[in-house]
């Protein structure tokens, strides 16, 4: 059983990453169209603000702060669709080391040119498979350490700084619904609300073609998918790991699905009614609060991570166009 963090684990190291990650704004959603639904007690923590455009750069901090000085002089590597890629890059050019990023040929070309002009090294492969042997390649032959996207006690940690800051800027909060992908942000931003506030839920939302962690709930031990099919590749990991898991199991109330076709219709409304460009992790939030967690969260005080941004106009276009056909549905 993993060890779980605990309040003053969190807060040390927020107060240790305080001035060089943002504190991101929480505000209070004003759409009537919204509230007609959901009511005013909706609450949006902006962590699309954060460096890199992603909460990412919290947890990669967080885990580059604790090397000693022989593994900086090595440097670090890391593995990503893209968000973490950017982030460990910004991190390791923050702490002066530096960093070779491994990506998939289908990698979003903005997310790709990003992690290169915080000047990491760029390393392209044909798939998934083929990037985490690189990484293990660069790990043995290069000394360097491996910058996990969502896995371990330093990353919780740092995600954590996302909780924490909006239990202290919203009184009496409900409910919080986060995105998942692996698991790295929910697993902090859960620890942090529950160690406030137990009565205060957390939902967690995956797409309905990368539900891992619904997966591995189901079956009470990390799982791996067969197959992986989403838009939303910052959501997309195969599987589910030990240590995001179990705190998953020990302060997550309940997990829900959103398909493709919803989670488009969520980036329309963040667009249309929050003035907020998101990129599809984003957008699940919306999307499950306006639809599985509508009964759950509907005019109680409630917020969502909005997690991220890192997408290209033409990309953000044709989801947009795409949720506009949707919107209807989702609204109900």
């Amino acid at each position: 059983m993993a060890e779980l963090p605990t309040l003053s684990e969190i807060e040390q190291r927020y107060a240790q990453l305080e001035g060089q990650v943002l504190r991101t704004p929480t505000v209070q959603a004003t759409s009537a169209k919204l509230a007609d639904v959901l009511g005013f007690d909706l609450f949006l923590k902006l962590e699309l603000f954060q460096h890199t455009g992603t909460f990412k750069a919290r947890g990669a901090l967080s885990v580059i702060s604790t090397l000693t000085n022989a593994q900086k002089a090595n440097g670090i590597t890391a593995v990503s669709a893209g968000n973490h890629a950017i982030a460990a890059s910004w991190a390791a050019r923050k702490a002066g080391i530096s960093a070779k990023v491994v990506m998939t040929r289908t990698a979003n070309p903005l997310r790709i040119e990003r992690s290169k002009a915080e000047g990491a090294e760029v390393i392209l492969c044909d798939d998934i498979a083929a990037a985490f042997g690189e990484v293990q390649r660069l790990e043995k032959e290069e000394g360097r350490t491996f910058v996990h996207p969502f896995e371990g006690v330093n990353t919780t940690l740092g995600a954590a700084g996302v909780g924490l800051e909006l239990m202290q800027d919203v009184q009496d909060l409900d409910a919080v619904i986060v995105s998942i992908g692996g698991g790295g942000l929910i697993s902090g931003v859960a620890a942090a609300v529950k160690l406030i506030n137990p009565n205060c839920k957390v939902f967690g939302v995956e797409p309905t073609g990368a539900a891992s962690m619904s997966a591995s709930r189901n079956a009470n031990e990390p799982v791996t998918m067969d197959e992986i099919n989403t838009i939303a590749d910052s959501l997309a990991p195969p599987y589910s790991l030990p240590y995001s898991f179990a705190l998953n199991q020990a302060f997550v109330d309940e997990v829900v699905t959103v398909t493709d076709d919803q989670i488009c219709a969520g980036q329309a409304l963040y667009q249309e009614e929050l003035k907020l460009a998101v990129e599809p992790a984003a957008g699940a939030t919306l999307a499950a609060a306006l639809g599985p967690l509508r009964n759950k969260v509907a005019g109680k005080r409630h917020a969502l991570i909005v997690c991220g941004a890192n997408i290209d106009s033409a990309t953000f276009a044709s989801q947009i166009v795409r949720g506009q056909d949707h919107v209807a549905a989702l609204l109900g």
